[in-house]
């Protein structure tokens, strides 16, 4: 890497933005690391447009050789994200209270095959199969913002068996193709670990898992308040009276999640649509009033590694009354807090909602999608270097936002 760099004059933060870098790449062993995180950090606030290395690097300095030794640092420098998303979800935490800890998943577009992790999949957003990386992110849920602090890169079988793959895009002998239930376990179990703070509720989008009893089982096991979608077609029992609660009841017959959750036994009133998984809301007022519709279920397979657990969670989905409507809804939640009022269980919700709104705008401002390198550590740094310039640029507007009032 350049020995000597001089910066143009920071315009994201000055001696904060150094105060920053220091406290979450402090770790790293070498000075002309830590310079060039600064610089990366400072390009993705202050670059308009696409975030290439060669665009970042040229908004920040008038070094020649800047964006190699950028690209350097990115790609193929040795360092460890760990301990910088360690520190990141410490510093959020120290500045506001986070009431949920959400799951979200994104696409990454790729046109060729040799970004690590690329394959073909479906993409329900774009409704067609697509060539791209996809992966899970953790988002801390304050108020009025989610701030990612975890990321997963789905690994494809193919590329965790190929020797060639694997040494091309430097995957570590650690990291193997793991399912998505277990990429999601792994999130949750990492926030867990490093948290400071009292545990908050899990939200996730697992409707399209098809695992998705296990990971719910996991879940409340590890002792985790949740609340997730599930697919429509998970198979659920009614709990209650007359439904197998008890030794004398007669056992319930399995049904789908959808199907409970549209003529759910108990109907509460509100003014606004769900959100669901993909955090699109109703473009247009409905004509008829809306209504959530829940029911006390358990879940066949949530419990089997538990013999003797009969978990009783609360189903809930949305119902649109009215002619054509047949009562079809849309996302269907499943929440262990059973004794939670509703209105509680709408707000997180909508954090799932907001966290794909997040994945939006760091898309359009932070260069989510724009990584151009290959590598598996590459792919890790950048969302990890995207991931702090978000929270450094959001966190003080969100504080003086919610700031109380003299």
């Amino acid at each position: 890497m350049t020995a000597h760099m001089r910066t143009r004059a920071p315009a994201a933060g000055g001696t904060a933005l150094d105060d920053f870098t220091e406290r979450l790449f402090g770790h790293l062993p070498r000075a002309d690391q830590r310079r060039w995180a600064r610089v990366y950090l400072q390009g993705l606030l202050t670059t308009p447009g696409k975030k290439s290395v060669r665009r970042l690097a040229a908004s920040v300095t008038a070094s020649p050789t800047a964006s190699q030794s950028l690209q350097q640092f990115i790609n193929a420098s040795p360092w460890e994200w760990d301990p910088a998303r360690a520190e990141l979800l410490r510093w959020v935490e120290e500045r506001h209270p986070v009431h949920a800890w959400t799951v979200g998943q994104v696409c990454f577009p790729k046109r060729g095959e040799h970004s690590v992790g690329v394959h073909r999949r479906f993409d329900p957003v774009a409704g067609r199969i697509v060539n791209c990386q996809f992966g899970y992110g953790l988002f801390l849920s304050l108020d009025g913002m989610s701030v990612p602090v975890d990321w997963r890169l789905v690994l494809p079988e193919s590329w965790s068996v190929d020797p060639a793959l694997r040494r091309r895009a430097r995957i570590s002998p650690d990291v193997a193709h793991q399912s998505a239930e277990s990429l999601v376990l792994e999130l949750v179990d990492s926030i867990a670990a490093r948290t400071s703070s009292v545990r908050a509720p899990v939200v996730a989008d697992l409707s399209r898992l098809g695992a998705a009893a296990t990971l719910i089982g996991m879940l409340g096991r590890r002792g985790h308040d949740f609340l997730v979608s599930v697919p429509p077609t998970l198979a659920v029992c009614a709990a209650g009276p007359g439904h197998g609660t008890g030794p004398t009841r007669t056992p319930a017959h399995a049904t789908s999640a959808g199907d409970l959750a549209r003529r759910g036994n108990t109907s509460h009133p509100y003014a606004a649509p769900l959100t669901g998984p993909a955090g699109r809301p109703q473009q247009h007022p409905q004509p008829h009033p809306l209504r959530i519709q829940s029911a006390l279920v358990r879940v066949p397979g949530a419990d089997l590694a538990a013999p003797g657990a009969q978990q009783t969670y609360r189903l809930f989905g949305e119902r649109r009354p009215g002619p054509g409507a047949r009562g079809a809804g849309g996302a269907v939640w499943l929440t262990n807090m059973s004794r939670h009022r509703m209105d509680d269980l709408l707000r997180l919700v909508r954090q799932s909602g907001r966290a794909a709104a997040t994945l939006g705008v760091l898309a359009d401002d932070f260069g989510l999608l724009d990584f151009e390198g290959r590598s598996f550590p590459g792919w890790h740094h950048h969302m990890t270097l995207m991931s702090a310039a978000y929270a450094y640029k959001g966190l003080p507007a969100l504080r003086e936002r919610y700031a109380p009032s003299a």
